[in-house]
């Protein structure tokens, strides 16, 4: 590609630096929550249109509250009082000639059979109320789906970065959050709830993981068994890290909050698995990036991808892209040691014809730019020649967002 800017990044990878902060929001984590839904919103939304016009028409639904409601727990059980609250925004298509899209609904029924799917002991219908505030788009952005011409033209001028490959601290934050919320661990210890959080710091080739893990106030009968049950999980989640990342050592705090001898009002204990029932509310956008975690040592973009359309919006396809290529890279290109993929868009100029795309590599120590540079803009030029097909895997749900 003529815009293709490759260069060497002056500083050494993440890797090797003697900081390094990690962290991740789960399964069950509000914000996760809200990124998850308007992510399945659009795709069920694309869907929808191809379905009925052979295209994915103008959305942007990026903009979601997930409101806490008001939750009483207890031991052995105890009550949801005021069911949390989900409003969602923003933009969408209701309507083309006489035929309508029923937007409003799509959405809720999005909404209730992710939650349905990916939390045990929230009941969509009754834990849940849904306020939709999506509306029709703007006619300048509509506007972008009835030009002519192979691709859509970007509907903002939007910057994206992506990296790989990931570090073993990356590596180790995602697995452990995976593992924590896999059926096989639930099954093992049904009191733990999926709003778990991990934040990881590393020193040197010492890694500390603080674990914020909600509760299931119905598996718990008292504070001993509380905590008896919280020792099962500290020595599960210390059997599946130790040794396995090539750390020093690995050190774990497990809801350090809690306090025995205060009773219930020294716990971490929730009704339902997530503390969106009463303790906290969740956006789009405050969460993981689209590969899953929330790297503090590196560039990151402040666009949310989460709900956006994926054929014209640039905050969602390239976030997405950036990522695609910086693995591609580290698995094709010898030499690299570490990739940084920089995407610009300009609002109005097709997709596939970026401002700017630059790779900034870490290279191997002896390795010349100039021996990996021709490489890397095939890799890049080969994705921009199968854009098409990125886009309508995007829609159809088969690239996942983190």
């Amino acid at each position: 590609m003529n815009n293709t800017f490759i260069n060497e990044l002056g500083r050494i990878a993440i890797a090797d630096q003697p900081l390094e902060i990690v962290e991740r929001k789960g399964l069950g984590h509000p914000d996760t929550i809200c990124d998850s839904v308007m992510n399945q919103i659009s795709i069920d939304l694309s869907k929808e249109y191809i379905k009925k016009f052979d295209t994915v028409l103008h959305h942007n639904v990026d903009k979601s509250l997930l409101a806490a409601g008001v939750a009483v727990p207890g031991f052995k059980g105890g009550k949801i009082i005021e069911p949390m609250k989900f409003v969602f925004g923003d933009r969408a298509t209701f309507k083309v000639g006489d035929e309508e899209i029923p937007v409003n609904e799509i959405a809720a029924k999005s909404a209730s059979n992710w939650l349905k799917e990916n939390l045990r002991f929230v009941e969509p219908e009754k834990h849940v109320t849904y306020q939709s505030e999506i509306k029709p788009g703007s006619l300048a952005l509509a506007d972008i789906f009835d030009r002519k011409g192979e691709y859509l033209g970007a509907n903002d001028t939007s910057a994206a970065v992506g990296y790989a490959p990931f570090t073993p601290t990356e590596n180790l934050i995602l697995d452990l959050e995976r593992y924590l919320n896999s059926k096989a661990f639930k099954k093992r210890f049904p009191e733990s709830g999926e709003d778990i959080k991990l934040m990881g710091l590393r020193k040197q080739g010492h890694l500390n993981i603080t674990v914020a893990m909600a509760m299931v106030d119905r598996f718990i009968e008292g504070e001993n068994d509380y905590f008896k049950k919280q020792d099962e999980i500290y020595e599960a989640i210390n059997e599946f890290v130790d040794a396995k990342y090539g750390f020093d050592k690995v050190s774990i705090d497990l809801n350090p909050l809690d306090v025995r001898g205060r009773g219930i009002d020294g716990l971490y204990l929730t009704v339902t698995g997530t503390c969106a029932e009463a303790g906290d509310s969740g956006q789009v956008g405050r969460g993981n990036n689209v590969v899953g975690v929330i790297p503090l040592n590196r560039p990151m973009s402040s666009e949310a991808a989460a709900g956006k359309n994926p054929v014209s919006h640039v905050g969602k396809i390239y976030n997405a892209l950036c990522y695609r290529i910086a693995n591609r890279v580290m698995d094709d290109v010898g030499g690299v040691k570490e990739v940084y993929v920089w995407l610009l868009s300009q609002i109005g100029k097709p997709i596939n014809e970026p401002s700017v795309v630059s790779a900034q590599i870490v290279p191997e120590n002896g390795v010349e730019l100039s021996k990996v540079s021709v490489l890397i803009d095939e890799i890049i030029s080969d994705e921009f020649d199968h854009l098409h097909e990125f886009c309508n895997d995007l829609a159809m749900g088969k690239i996942t967002l983190c």
